[in-house]
């Protein structure tokens, strides 16, 4: 019998008062029906389509970029390749040189994750919102040079919140990547290993991003 291929669940669990962006509202998931009152289950959503773990679409930022269920299925699958730059931050800066000390030296990937650990501090607080770290603006240039479909990390964004200007999104989205924010368990996964990875946004018309399920297996 074959043996079943490890899957690693790379998602936030989405729930009422979670931490989001600072400036988004929070979200609340509401039982609306009950199994024993009403014979079945249901509950309602009000919340960002960027929640949780969420891809951003190029349209975010980009007057005339796709938006979320204009990208292709073909390009939210593809081969992965984790780095661990936790111990390499200047602050809650991602640079260049960091990038290249751990992209993968046995296979090009066509999604990169970076695992910063802040998904370990997932939790109301002025360091989780406000201190995370993302990418310099010349790393995400330097990514967007590469073939990629898309970039991930496990902070709440792939600028630091204090690039206002929003300039490795910008780099990204304007290259037609995706960015997938917020991952959770990346410390799951290992450098220099191929995953196969699917991100799974919801299929909202016209727009801007939306929240995913994302899941790896070793290629």
């Amino acid at each position: 019998m074959a043996t079943e291929p490890t899957v690693h669940d790379l998602t936030a669990l989405l729930e009422t008062h979670m931490p989001v962006w600072p400036t988004a509202p929070l979200p609340v998931f509401e039982p609306v029906a009950i199994l024993a009152r009403d014979g079945l289950a249901a509950e309602r959503v009000s919340c960002l389509t960027h929640t949780g773990t969420h891809l951003d679409a190029p349209f975010h930022l980009l007057e005339g970029g796709r938006t979320v269920d204009e990208i292709p299925a073909g390009r939210l699958l593809g081969t992965a390749a984790l780095l661990d730059v936790r111990h390499d931050l200047d602050g809650n800066l991602i640079r260049t040189a960091v990038v290249e000390k751990h992209w993968p030296r046995r296979f090009e990937p066509e999604v990169v994750l970076l695992e910063t650990g802040w998904s370990r501090l997932r939790a109301p607080t002025r360091q989780y919102l406000y201190e995370f770290p993302g990418l310099e603006p010349a790393a995400a240039e330097w990514l967007a040079r590469k073939p990629l479909k898309g970039v991930g990390i496990d902070s709440l964004g792939i600028d630091p919140f204090s690039n206002a200007q929003f300039e490795a999104h910008k780099a990204l989205l304007g290259k037609d990547l995706w960015v997938v924010e917020a991952l959770d368990h990346l410390d799951g996964l290992r450098e220099e290993t191929p995953y196969r990875l699917v991100v799974a946004p919801l299929k909202i018309a016209g727009a801007s991003g939306a929240m995913a399920r994302v899941f790896a297996t070793e290629a």
